[in-house]
């Protein structure tokens, strides 16, 4: 599994704090000024300020929100989420093809993620695009959805045509630093639940559990 999209807020709950986040003008910054040198050449948004008092307010409901959803904490085996941060396109604005630094001063980036705000329906263009070994993915979720991805993959935002998109993005340093290793544990325990769900508990349960538990030992770094 390369990717993992779940509903993080409601609808009315991500409009809420899009708009909230949209009173703060003055606090919207060029985003090229977080990029590194090469990316900086192909970015063109704007990025809340951490300062921003309506900013760190909502940087930590995220972050709580993420280490609180089951079927997240599954896939990605959270170990710090770090690096969110409010980005905004308007029409002209853009992030060209890129892939994020694998290290900052907060951590490892093992996984990105992109929180949608806005409604689809409200601007054209602005698709995630996550390229793969052949295609690419394309992607424009409903607000309060995540999208959950490598960081060693290739992405790039499109070019947002009419009105306004604003998103979420963020990183992830797994306790699994290998994306094989995590799909392989993820699987491996929506497995176990499957079957608990359906059979209830069982001694062969317990040793698929105990399974997956020292294999979690052995590959954590």
């Amino acid at each position: 599994m390369d990717s993992l999209i779940t509903s993080l807020f409601g609808v009315e709950e991500a409009s809420s704090l899009r708009l909230s986040l949209e009173d703060d003008e003055q606090f919207w910054l060029d985003g090229r000024l977080t990029a590194g040198s090469q990316a900086a050449e192909v970015k063109r948004n704007r990025q809340l300020s951490p300062v921003c008092p309506t900013a760190m307010k909502a940087v930590q409901c995220v972050k709580d929100a993420l280490c609180a959803n089951p079927l997240i904490k599954t896939y990605a085996l959270i170990k710090k989420v770090h690096g969110v941060m409010f980005s905004r396109c308007d029409p002209g604005d853009g992030y060209g093809l890129h892939v994020d630094n694998p290290f900052t001063k907060e951590g490892r980036r093992d996984l990105s993620f992109t929180l949608f705000l806005s409604d689809p329906s409200q601007y054209e263009g602005g698709a995630l695009r996550i390229q793969g070994l052949q295609d690419s993915s394309e992607h424009r979720l409903l607000p309060g959805q995540v999208i959950l991805y490598p960081s060693s993959s290739l992405h790039a935002v499109d070019g947002v045509n009419r009105g306004r998109r604003i998103v979420c993005v963020g990183w992830i340093e797994s306790h699994v630093k290998s994306s094989e290793d995590r799909a392989l544990l993820f699987n491996l325990e929506c497995g176990a639940r499957g079957l608990l769900a359906r059979h209830g508990r069982s001694d062969e349960l317990d040793l698929i559990y105990q399974a997956y538990a020292n294999a979690v030992r052995r590959l954590a770094n």
